[in-house]
C-alpha cells in the first residue's frame, strides 16, 4: 500500500466507500476504519501501520 487510493481499494474490500468531501474528514474516518478493522482482525498489522502512515503523510500535506 503506497497511497491514499490503495488505502481506499483496502477499505472497499469491506464495502466501505467514504467520501464526505471534506479531505482532512476522510482521512479520519478512514482512520476510524482502519482501526476497527484491524481491532477485529481483518487486516494485517502491516495493513495497519502502513495505513496509518499513510493518512499521517496525507494529514500533514493538508496543515
Amino acid at each position: 500500500m503506497d497511497s491514499i487510493y490503495d488505502l481506499r481499494k483496502l477499505l472497499l474490500k469491506f464495502g466501505t466507500i467514504i467520501y464526505i468531501g471534506d479531505r482532512l474528514a476522510d482521512l479520519e474516518l478512514m482512520e476510524e476504519e482502519i482501526n476497527e478493522l484491524f481491532q477485529v482482525k481483518m487486516i494485517t498489522k502491516e495493513q495497519f501501520l502502513q495505513g496509518k502512515i499513510i493518512i499521517t503523510k496525507e494529514k500533514e500535506k493538508i496543515k
